[in-house]
């Protein structure tokens, strides 16, 4: 009888240490820095929502292998620069709108615009017919998107232009009028395309055919329908490259969802069954949305029931799951909404001043951890009125009607002036990185890479993020010798000649791994000879998983408590002999 007080006191013990290693894991929680952590992997504000968050981390984590995003895959369309914003030119009465628009865009260190070319603003009253009749005078429809052509170029942006939205001739019922679904003859939407590539070809470069098919009331007024538009893309690509070989086709994106079908249906979903019709080869950049909704960009939770900005890697896998790895994803609308307290938030809320940093996080987060994200378009720089400012889509404005900034956008600026670093993956010659002077020579090459051919005298400078760093080199204007090279790498100085490599078209290869990782800064002079660079890798590891401190800490809490559980039962061992010996 007298050993049972012993074993309670044991048992007593252990569940008290555990009691004490729960109070103190609790008291971690609360401090700021425990706070800073679970926001870094959550994207949550709220303590509670911060724990939640990474429990259900915890068991994605446990439940599954992590995405498969291939991302140092060889990718056209990457290093174009990645801040862009939506914008509304078409809406500006006044064309000094449109030029100060596009002006603010430039000093802000933004380089892109999405654009819409609606379809019921350009062919407005029959088929053919591209004079606008809705106000004296009568004038050509084209004359808008002309000036809009011209003053983007002019400011250094280039445009994204997106082409949907039908007019009410293309409907036969009249019932359709005002529908942006597609219309019932896709031919009609393809000469529209053909028109516009025609028009600005080597002016335009990049389309996007159509935007949000998977929802409501973007397929119009029917189920969305993953088959009309593969159909409608394959139709529409086939036009376009026809008018301009040198177009790039854009694929619509898809809204984030996770209802099952009818009028919306799951992004994922639709992306799976467009694979499953073989529209990989109608398109070449996808297109995905990027919306924060409730969490900001550091959220690490990419699972199919969740719709936040870490969704993005999810589309990225079934693309490399269906062997289409080789292709950049651009996120054509991403970004956080800000509607007063007083008013529904449907996509989210957030504080100006969190709404800031968030913005420039996800720019943060695409360049240092997904190599495959190219632009990332912020919805919206402005409107011309407030008439959005009566729901919330329209707190997602970065500019207000008056031309006063967000903070949003002033954090938008900051981070768009700086220098530009290189991170992990490839980068062209037309990386906004690579800072070219003396005599290079720049050309398109016909087939594969652009080049930048440099004389004696020619330098390119860089930093990057990362342990290494490789640039490579093509054929052709090289010449048959190798140059001599002058490197100085973080401040030491280094000849060289390139090394013989031999993939593709490249031919020469040279550059320095398994630095620290960090910041580094690199100098190339030519000597002699000519370097026809084509591209520089940079080498980074991968991200740790979301949860490796936590599963660190528990491994450690374990032992800790095996240890005790051991010392334990050796001490109940123990004393049990002591009784069995007797006096």
């Amino acid at each position: 009888m007298a050993r049972r007080p012993r074993v309670g006191l044991v048992v007593t013990a252990v569940l008290a240490l555990i009691l004490v290693a729960v109070v103190l894991v609790a008291a971690v929680l609360r401090t700021e820095r425990a706070r800073g952590w679970m926001s870094s992997v959550t994207g949550e504000e709220d303590g509670w929502e911060q724990a939640k968050g990474v429990a259900a981390l915890a068991l994605l984590e446990l439940r599954g292998p992590r995405p498969e995003l291939q991302p140092d895959a060889p990718m056209a369309h990457l290093g174009l620069g990645r801040l862009g914003v939506n914008v509304f030119l078409q809406l500006e009465a006044d064309p000094e709108n449109v030029r100060r628009s596009l002006a603010v865009m430039r000093d802000a260190g933004v380089t892109w615009a999405r654009q819409q070319f609606p379809w019921e603003d350009i062919e407005i009253h029959a088929k053919g017919d591209w004079e606008d009749r809705r106000n004296e005078p009568p004038r050509s429809a084209w004359l808008k998107y002309d000036r809009i052509v011209q003053l983007a170029a002019d400011h250094g942006i280039q445009l994204l232009a997106r082409l949907d939205d039908p007019p009410d001739w293309a409907f036969a019922d009249p019932a359709a009028a005002g529908a942006m679904g597609p219309p019932d003859d896709f031919e009609d939407y393809g000469d529209f395309v053909a028109a516009v590539g025609g028009r600005y070809c080597g002016r335009i470069r990049y389309y996007q055919l159509w935007n949000e098919p998977n929802i409501y009331p973007e397929w119009g007024e029917r189920d969305v329908d993953p088959a009309g538009y593969a159909r409608l893309l394959r139709l529409a690509a086939a036009r376009l490259r026809q008018a301009c070989p040198d177009a790039v086709v854009v694929s619509a994106a898809l809204a984030q969802t996770t209802e099952p079908g009818g009028r919306n249906m799951d992004d994922l979903a639709y992306l799976e069954a467009l694979y499953d019709l073989g529209w990989q080869e109608h398109f070449d950049v996808l297109a995905a949305q990027g919306f924060g909704l409730w969490t900001g960009p550091a959220d690490r939770r990419a699972s199919r029931d969740r719709a936040n900005f870490a969704r993005v890697q999810l589309a990225r896998d079934i693309m490399v799951r269906r062997g289409d790895a080789a292709k950049a994803v651009w996120i054509t609308e991403m970004g956080w909404g800000s509607p007063p307290d007083d008013m529904a938030a449907p996509y989210g809320r957030a504080d100006e001043v969190t709404r800031a940093r968030y913005t420039v996080g996800a720019y943060e987060r695409m360049a240092r951890e997904w190599p495959w994200a190219g632009v990332g378009f912020l919805w919206f720089l402005r409107r011309p009125n407030y008439e959005w400012h009566e729901q919330p889509q329209g707190y997602f404005r970065l500019v207000e009607p008056d031309w006063d900034e967000t903070p949003s956008w002033r954090a938008l600026a900051e981070h768009g002036r700086a220098a530009p670093v290189l991170h992990r993956g490839r980068h062209g010659v037309w990386a906004q990185g690579l800072r070219f002077s003396g005599p290079w020579h720049h050309r398109s090459a016909d087939e594969g890479p652009a080049v930048s051919v440099g004389m004696p005298g020619a330098e390119v400078q860089f930093e990057f993020l990362g342990t290494g760093y490789t640039v490579f080199a093509g054929g052709g204007d090289a010449g048959d010798d190798a140059p001599a090279l002058t490197v100085v790498l973080d401040g030491r100085a280094e000849s060289l000649a390139p090394e013989p490599a031999s993939h593709g078209d490249v031919r020469l290869s040279f550059g320095a791994r398994g630095l620290a990782h960090g910041r580094h800064a690199v100098v190339t002079r030519v000597d002699v000879g000519t370097l026809a660079l084509t591209e520089v890798r940079v080498e980074a590891p991968d991200p740790p998983a979301s949860l490796a401190v936590v599963w660190r800490g528990l491994a450690a809490g374990a032992a800790v408590l095996a240890l005790l559980a051991v010392a334990a039962a050796a001490a109940l061992a123990g004393r049990r002999r002591a009784l069995a010996s007797g006096p």
